[in-house]
């Protein structure tokens, strides 16, 4: 499976919105796959994301290759380090946390990893990846050092998606965090999406089928959700597929 970035791209001109589930190797019991990706399949989901702030070695790769024997669906890495780098997904974001000022998070990771990725085939897709206030201390904050950008000053988060455009950033991640007291409000997303021409991905706090809609309405190119279906699975049944995801 390839070119998943350049039909995100298509996905976007045609105006079809994206669903990632996210799957955290840390939290998620690796028996619990086959049932769990059952109910994605028959969901709206597009993608499957996998990745989370801390992760054991080996964990990732163990966990892919588990859902790859359940699901067509794209597996993009999601990683919080080096080591959860596996040839055996797809395609890796490639993030930098462009709402710090951490060095280790802007470039110092992405060179340790670049031995990895020379020798895999995974799709490399560039990302601005911006953490905003959620009302908690997120997992993210606490292994990064960083704190998150202000939900008030919706003026920095939008200048700093368009930065991170500018830089070359393929796509543009707002994260409200894993398990998120609340979701981005449509103004946040609203203001991000008009200073961009990359597709912007949103996740954290989205517990709903309103609410997801609202982002959609909003401006997210792509929503992701992990908490929410990890603790109400009845989630899936209000997600229904509409459209499978289509390959070029």
């Amino acid at each position: 499976m390839n070119n998943i970035y350049q039909n995100i791209l298509k996905s976007v001109l045609e105006k079809k919105k994206l669903l990632a589930v996210l799957i955290d190797p840390d939290k998620f019991p690796v028996e619990n796959a086959a049932s769990f990706l059952q109910k994605v399949n028959t969901s709206q989901a597009t993608h499957v994301f996998v990745g989370g702030s801390t992760v054991d070695d080996f964990v990732t790769e163990i966990l892919v290759l588990e859902i790859k024997k359940y699901t067509q669906l794209p597996v993009v890495l999601f990683p919080g380090d080096v080591t959860q780098i596996t040839n055996k997904a797809d395609a890796i974001l490639f993030l930098s946390l462009i709402s710090g000022r951490n060095p280790e998070y802007l470039i110092g990771k992405h060179i340790k990893a670049v031995s990895k990725l020379q020798r895999s085939t995974l799709e490399v897709v560039p990302t601005g990846y911006l953490l905003i206030e959620s009302g908690k201390v997120t997992a993210v904050e606490r292994v990064t050092g960083e704190k998150p950008l202000s939900r008030s000053n919706i003026q920095e988060v939008a200048d700093t998606a368009y930065a991170g455009q500018l830089l070359g950033m393929k796509l543009i991640y707002l994260e409200a965090g894993s398990g998120a007291q609340s979701a981005l409000t449509r103004t946040m997303i609203s203001e991000v999406k008009k200073t961009l021409n990359i597709p912007l991905i949103v996740g954290g706090g989205i517990r709903s089928k309103q609410q997801l809609d609202e982002a959609y309405k909003a401006g997210a190119d792509l929503v992701v959700i992990g908490t929410a279906f990890e603790e109400h699975t009845t989630f899936f049944e209000e997600l229904k597929r509409e459209k499978h995801y289509e390959s070029p």
